[in-house]
């Protein structure tokens, strides 16, 4: 049944029975809701600008995150004449999300299961491949798919986190690995999908899981050695085990209950960034467990759903800027961070951007953490009606209060982990954003923390009045937006036929995206008409990035559509395309032809065996699959990514009570559920599949 418990739009899941704004959705849907290659001098410790350089070293190209390149052999005049140059097939259908990373024209990404290739950036060929044999049987616990974000480089080196909690540095040439340390406690439901950064010569990881229940930190580590530099935790500890630091006990006054039994949360699991001339690391923190103030017992709970400023070298907090205080929605704070200077009211300001999950755009001094703007990016916002005067949300009357509710934006929020990109000739800071996407929130007075499951404290059985009135709401949309953030206004806006959008590049005059129907395609950066696209055979969430190779620009994707998205397929996102991974590349005048491989089924299913469950075995196993199994097999059993569940044989039929009780494939990444479930459950699981390939096929009836 699930692949993990791999939930829509983030690295930090979420398993609430939650409800999207998208229409025809049956049930209440269930979401088990790098580089940065600072290639210091001896003298001052700074890695190079990158500017005009052929390579894209860092994550987003340069220190600041930019994902702007200069090159100018691609640009809105010439574009029309791009091709492809090739593509190379990697053997999987589940999500890919990394930013490739060039050296001397050679490619260095990560697929599925955090498995690093290195790739001839002029041909394609793959030079090697590392695979860290990440335990399948531990994807209970892997959020939103088997993906992985990227990798470091740095001094020869190639540094890859793993969705199990390792740090692995491999050699450059020959993919050889040249030490690895455990990041994260293995006894805990920890995991990690972010690319590593550089700093000072460490390489810094943060980790996931705050839905599942652990203590957010981010770490640092020699990149020569391996040995740990300093962590900082984003949330207090056992207070009667005293505080690692004034910050902890800061931000333990923020807390109420015993909140250091669930973890707490907070985890920092996206957006490391890096300002070596004020020596400051930026990253952006997870929402708290579990999910519902009042359950928490009330607090802004620091440093959850935080903006957070470190001192590099010795991990000491220089300043934070809380996004959500006290969060109640899945407002993480881990979007994109973008580093600029720019002229606000006559003066220079050093600042850093960011437009969070909650749906507002925000503009701090990076030297400071103080509030400089903020404004609602998107329409709808409903859980604020705006912000103070230091940034501060102003809540919307009763919105956290201990009873189900609709919020907007919803959990996926407005624009997530997918990197937004800033031009300096423009001005503008360009990224994918969501309006309409809503989800319904049920606390549940009655939870209790649970090490083996998802602890957001949500009524799993909740199937109320506002279910229905979800599946009523109009459906959400997408766009790609060009946004002035000194005026804090939106310049121009492309909107999307799909809801999902991918991360994206400013190349010279051009923005590249890709986009859920794989569609890459290029905009005019000063207005946003489109002057190219391509057809990429699956949905792309990845950014584009953009090279030379003996003189020649290309610009290269990933292309794989999954992550939460994919595997949780709701209806009403626009024309999603699943299928088989691919890395492609494309420079002028390229003339290579696209094989896409064949995926999914053409015709209706037809079910194995006809079900003689009751209506109500069939009502219950409907409410338990799209809390346990829609979150990898999608709802109303209509998957995306994974193979579709009313589609199965007779001998997996057979066999199903075996295969998610005893893991009986977890070598695959099916994990037993027999901390979660029982047979009775799982044989009302099986009679509802059955139901809905009985419905999916025509002139049978349901039951």
């Amino acid at each position: 049944m699930t692949v993990g418990r791999l939930w829509p739009d983030r690295v930090d899941g979420t398993l609430p029975i939650l409800r999207l704004g998208y229409p025809c959705v049956r049930r209440p849907l269930t979401f088990c809701s790098v580089l940065l290659v600072l290639l210091f001098t001896a003298a001052c410790g700074r890695a190079p600008s990158n500017d005009g350089t052929a390579n894209w070293l860092m994550y987003g190209r340069t220190d600041e995150d930019h994902r702007f390149s200069p090159l100018n052999q691609i640009n809105e005049h010439t574009v029309a004449k791009l091709g492809l140059a090739w593509s190379r097939e990697l053997g999987t259908t589940r999500g890919l999300e990394a930013t490739p990373l060039v050296k001397d024209g050679i490619i260095y990404t990560t697929a599925s299961w955090s498995v690093v290739h290195a790739i001839d950036g002029k041909t394609g060929a793959i030079l090697w491949t590392y695979d860290p044999k990440v335990p399948r049987e531990r994807a209970l616990f892997y959020c939103c798919d088997a993906i992985s974000r990227g990798v470091a480089l740095y001094q020869g080196k190639i540094y890859v986190a793993t969705l199990d909690g390792r740090l692995i540095a491999l050699d450059e040439r020959t993919g050889a690995m040249i030490w690895i340390v455990n990041t994260t406690d293995t006894e805990k439901p920890y995991s990690i999908t972010s690319a590593p950064r550089i700093a000072r010569g460490m390489v810094v990881i943060g980790n996931a899981g705050s839905e599942y229940g652990v203590r957010g930190y981010v770490s640092a580590y020699d990149a020569g050695t391996g040995k740990m530099a300093w962590r900082f935790y984003t949330v207090p500890g056992d207070p009667s085990l005293g505080f690692e630091s004034g910050a902890m006990e800061a931000a333990a006054k923020t807390w109420k209950g015993e909140y250091w039994k669930t973890g707490g949360g907070g985890t920092a699991w996206e957006g490391i960034v890096y300002d070596p001339a004020l020596d400051l690391l930026y990253f952006g923190t997870g929402n708290p467990t579990a999910w519902y103030r009042a359950i928490r017992g009330g607090g802004d709970n620091l440093y959850t759903a935080c903006i957070v400023a470190v001192h590099a070298s010795t991990g000491q907090l220089a300043w934070y800027f809380q996004t959500t205080p006290g969060d109640n929605w899945d407002y993480d704070a881990t979007q994109p961070l973008v580093q600029a200077d720019l002229r606000i009211n006559g003066v220079s300001r050093k600042v850093i951007m960011q437009a969070n999950k909650n749906g507002f755009f925000y503009v701090l001094d990076r030297k400071t953490g103080a509030f400089i703007s903020g404004a609602p990016y998107v329409k709808g916002v409903t859980w604020a009606t705006g912000l103070d005067g230091k940034g501060r949300p102003l809540e919307a009357p009763g919105v956290a209060e201990m009873k189900p509710s609709i919020s907007s934006p919803g959990f996926d929020g407005a624009h997530n982990w997918n990197p937004m990109a800033y031009s300096p000739r423009t001005g503008l800071v360009y990224f994918p954003a969501k309006t309409g996407t809503r989800a319904l929130h049920a606390p549940d007075a009655a939870w209790k923390y649970n090490p083996n499951n998802v602890n957001l404290g949500f009524d799993a059985k909740y199937d109320g009045p506002l279910g229905a009135e979800m599946d009523n709401l109009p459906p959400a949309s997408g766009a790609l937006l060009g946004w002035d953030p000194v005026r804090q206004k939106e310049v121009w806006n492309v909107k999307s036929p799909t809801v999902e959008g991918g991360g994206v590049l400013v190349a010279n005059s051009l923005v590249f995206q890709g986009r859920a129907d794989g569609v890459l395609a290029a905009y005019r950066a000063t207005d946003g008409k489109e002057l190219w696209n391509f057809d990429a055979g699956t949905g792309i969430m990845a950014p584009p990035v953009t090279y030379l190779v003996d003189g020649i620009q290309y610009v290269s994707v990933m292309v794989g559509w999954g992550g939460g998205p994919g595997l949780i397929n709701p209806p009403g996102t626009g024309p999603v395309k699943p299928g088989f991974g691919r890395i492609i590349s494309f420079r002028l005048d390229g003339v290579a032809r696209l094989k896409a491989p064949l995926f999914a089924h053409k015709n209706p299913p037809q079910p194995a065996i006809r079900t003689t469950a009751s209506p109500q075995v069939a009502h219950e196993g409907e409410l338990l699959y799209e809390f346990n199994c829609s979150p990898c097999h999608g709802v109303n059993a209509v998957a995306g990514a994974l193979p579709d569940l009313r589609y199965s044989s007779k001998e997996v039929v057979d066999s199903f009570e075996e295969v998610v009780m005893a893991g009986s494939r977890a070598e695959r990444g099916m994990p037993s559920f027999n901390k979660l479930l029982n047979a009775r459950q799982v044989r009302a699981i099986r009679a509802y599949i059955l139901s809905r390939a009985q419905e999916s096929s025509p002139g049978l009836p349901s039951r």
